[in-house]
């Protein structure tokens, strides 16, 4: 991990671990970016901190390499069917295998006080979808808010990413996920 990784990691870490005053709701924030921008690397360091929040991590299992299944093989007391899993620290780990709002149900089901959500998209995700969740659902908007929609890029690549042609009607992924963002890094 070189210098600048670690001092990007550490003000994300800050930024996303403020205390939020805005009312009951937990904020969330989505981090999204193309395969292989760091997406994992930077979930992992936030759950293997000693920062004192209750934060759970919801993952797309379609990531890359999963943040569960590199905690799982370090721990082996989680069972392989379960989808939130206690981390040391006091984090959670989700793993979405079907539905997102399933997920937030099943967080609300637990009743743990929540200090915030990160939810991990797929590198190939356009991150449109989950946003939408906070917008459609009742149950969702009522439990959580959106409070920043943070994109990943790996500058040596991300141009390649941006001018990749693709069929008529289909997006391009990094497009989307830049468009969304109030944060890149």
């Amino acid at each position: 991990l070189d210098c600048s990784k670690a001092l990007v990691m550490l003000v994300l870490l800050s930024l996303l671990l403020m205390e939020s005053s805005r009312g009951t709701q937990v904020p969330v924030t989505i981090l999204t970016g193309f395969l292989g921008s760091g997406k994992t690397t930077l979930l992992n360091y936030i759950l293997n901190k000693n920062h004192g929040k209750k934060i759970a991590v919801i993952e797309n299992e379609f990531g890359e390499v999963g943040v569960d299944d590199v905690l799982i093989q370090r721990d082996n007391k989680f069972k392989e069917d379960e989808l939130i899993y206690d981390m040391a620290n006091g984090c959670l780990c989700c793993t979405v295998r079907g539905d997102l709002i399933d997920t937030f149900r099943k967080l609300m089901e637990r009743g743990d006080k929540l200090d915030r959500i990160l939810i991990e998209t797929t590198g190939l995700a356009n991150p449109g979808p989950v946003c939408q969740t906070f917008f459609v659902n009742e149950e969702v908007k009522a439990f959580a808010r959106i409070d920043a929609v943070v994109t990943v890029v790996d500058a040596k690549h991300i141009m390649q990413h941006l001018d990749e042609e693709k069929e008529a009607g289909v997006e391009n992924e990094a497009v989307e996920q830049i468009a969304f963002a109030d944060r890149i890094l």
